[in-house]
């Protein structure tokens, strides 16, 4: 009986932490867990808040703020000294009644579907965006401040907001594949080029997860997710922060097409890529960038030859997956 009140006071407390978390609080706490089960973190694993923030291009105090609410969900652990440890992965059904979201990453998500699928035009105002989505001018301002960040929307001159050109023709796919292939295999050229082998043996973890539970099917947020980072990773660990910038814009252009009626990416096409990535890594492991980058090309061409026979053929255009 004293267990059964000490869990209920625990929810009871999870839940009042959560409502007293700011709105990015919340969307950070979202994002740091869903990091954690895309890159297969282990329990007892320590978390560095300066790298979270670095890496979710956050200051620390929200950074701070986020990784305090997941230590009230049990999530985490207050480790020695700054640093925090991994106590368990939270399932889907619990992170949303722990964690909702907040309404600016619903409205976002709302105007990012609305994009993607041509019911807003490329030019918005504020005063549009208000009535449309009932919400507030500052609801609607940090949202598109939000795609700014992205490289998503630029503010007018004198009025409104512009959404950037994006995926939407093969030749704009094309082009960016084309893009990534120089960018993305540069990136391991750098003379500055070091590899975060804690990252890799992550990511290494997240596929193979992936590759284990392929015949029963992956989502395909989710299998977005542990791309992305793969391919952030490997511009992170350039050392130049221009590729890193380059690299995650293509992935939030992509990101925007992701929300549009395409059809499912094949189950097939997901466990190419993730044998593709994990060769890749293999090859960084071995302290070979050269026969890495041969790789990583091989694998951008084969997917952007991949779309171009599906567009030759006339077929609706398949996620973007590499």
């Amino acid at each position: 009986m004293k267990r059964d009140v000490r869990v209920e006071h625990s929810v009871a407390a999870a839940a009042e932490a959560a409502e007293r978390a700011s709105p990015l609080q919340l969307e950070l706490a979202r994002q740091i867990v869903e990091r954690m089960r895309d890159e297969a973190w282990v329990p007892g694993m320590r978390i560095s808040e300066q790298a979270l923030a670095r890496t979710l291009g956050v200051s620390r105090s929200p950074i701070r703020g986020a990784l305090d609410l997941l230590v009230a969900q049990a999530v985490l652990e207050a480790g020695a000294g700054r640093g925090f440890v991994v106590l368990r992965l939270p399932g889907d059904a619990e992170m949303s009644r722990l964690i909702p979201r907040s309404e600016g990453e619903a409205v976002y998500t709302a105007i990012m579907t609305d994009r993607a699928n041509g019911r807003l035009p490329q030019e918005v105002s504020e005063a549009e965006l208000i009535p449309r989505y009932g919400v507030s001018r500052g609801v609607v301002r940090k949202v598109l401040m939000r795609f700014a960040a992205e490289g998503l929307v630029q503010r007018q001159r004198g009025h409104g907001w512009r959404f950037v050109d994006s995926l939407e023709t093969d030749e704009a796919v094309a082009e960016s594949y084309q893009f990534r292939m120089v960018v993305e295999c540069a990136a391991l050229r750098q003379p500055g080029f070091r590899l975060d082998r804690d990252r890799l043996q992550q990511l290494r973890r997240a596929h193979e997860d992936i590759l284990a539970r392929a015949a029963g099917g992956v989502g395909t947020e989710e299998w977005f997710r542990v791309n992305t980072a793969f391919h952030e990773m490997l511009a992170a660990c350039s050392g130049n922060r221009f590729f890193l910038q380059a690299v995650r814009q293509q992935n939030s252009l992509r990101r925007m097409q992701e929300y549009a009626d395409f059809v499912q990416l094949p189950q097939g096409r997901v466990e190419q890529s993730c044998r593709e990535h994990l060769a890749i890594l293999a090859a960084l492991d071995a302290g070979d960038t050269e026969w890495a980058a041969a790789l990583l090309h091989r694998h951008l061409a084969l997917a952007a030859g991949t779309y171009a026979g599906d567009a030759m053929d006339g077929k609706t255009r398949p996620e973007l997956s590499a």
